[in-house]
């Protein structure tokens, strides 16, 4: 197995999908160890930092990629397993930045009144019992709440030479900021260019369904990536497997068409592992589909539709392959 171990300087971070020079050339097969820096580039360290202040509103999510993976072309899916996320700094930030935020006034949402005022908060990590620390700052309440390390962004380069901010979500992945984005599962994204050039970052320590105020706990992240390639088979919206469930993300405005893109996402799936066709696929996901936000703040918003594999027969999904990567994870 390949190995590749990658930790950009400042100087190589990327900030689109698409439109950058890759950094790297691999074959599938591959194995990824790399570092991602935080949403905010590192610039928010302290409560008392504000965005406004220490910002640079061109260089925030950070990108670590792209890599041009060997064979991929247009109509083949590239498979990405999870490995591993592992905080790489023992503290995490979040804040509420100005016309940001899903209550907040935004530049779409244009009120007279002003925005939320500025905040910033540090959640300390506690690594043993894998807990941040969130303190307020208007009361004496502090808690620890689990960690749940995920990715905000994984994505490919989009079609027809089209070049999206890594603050963009859409067909081609991006920043959709879902917590289904986790260690052991496997991302399925269409591959809409000759090499696929996916790139990955803006780690979060621990989010909320929606992150409501447009920020998680974000924070550098070390990343441990498989990457396979599956020929001749397309797929439209971004899927995820896991153990546990099938999940499709749909992102778009307003929120109903994201959350109409990630059900029409799961029907095709339906159809394709058990030979439904779309109207028993749209009556059986009626049923027992579960419908979470991942987010409500960015370009686009994105809505998850996830069903419980317990649910379904036994399937196999692109072959099996999650099944074949979650072993070749065991083995490392």
């Amino acid at each position: 197995m390949d190995v590749v171990e990658y930790r950009p300087e400042r100087d190589q971070y990327v900030w689109t999908f698409g439109g950058v020079a890759p950094s790297h050339r691999i074959s599938p097969g591959t194995l990824l160890r790399l570092w991602t820096e935080d949403a905010f580039s590192g610039r928010l360290t302290r409560t008392t930092d504000s965005p406004s202040a220490v910002l640079n509103m061109a260089e925030v999510n950070p990108q670590t990629g792209p890599f041009f993976v060997e064979g991929a072309e247009p109509g083949d899916t590239l498979a990405l397993h999870i490995v591993d996320l592992t905080p790489a700094r023992d503290w995490g930030a979040s804040t509420l930045i100005p016309f940001f935020g899903a209550l907040s006034v935004t530049d779409r949402t244009a009120l007279l009144h002003d925005p939320l005022p500025e905040r910033t908060w540090i959640y300390q990590l506690d690594r043993a019992k894998e807990t941040v620390l969130f303190e307020a700052q208007s009361a004496d309440l502090r808690l620890e709440l689990p960690m749940n390390p995920m990715l905000g962004t994984v994505g490919v380069a989009p079609a027809g030479r089209e070049v999206r901010s890594s603050l963009v979500p859409d067909v081609f992945g991006g920043n959709m900021d879902t917590p289904e984005m986790k260690p052991g599962v496997t991302c399925y994204l269409g591959v809409n260019v000759e090499g696929a050039m996916f790139s990955v970052g803006d780690g979060h320590y621990r989010q909320g369904e929606g992150e409501s105020c447009g920020t998680a706990v974000e924070g550098a992240m070390d990343v441990t990536i498989l990457v396979e390639l599956i020929k001749g088979t397309p797929t439209t919206w971004p899927r995820i497997e896991s153990d546990s469930h099938y999940v499709v993300v749909g992102s778009s405005r307003p929120l109903e068409d994201a959350w109409r893109a990630s059900q029409i996402g799961m029907i095709g799936w339906l159809g394709e592992l058990y030979g439904l066709d779309r109207l028993d696929s749209y009556q059986l996901l009626t049923q027992i589909s579960e419908s979470p936000l991942a987010n409500v703040v960015d370009t686009n918003y994105s809505a998850v539709t996830k069903i419980a594999k317990k649910l379904l027969p036994t399937g196999s999904a692109y072959g099996g392959m999650h099944s074949h990567l979650r072993e070749q994870a065991r083995s490392l």
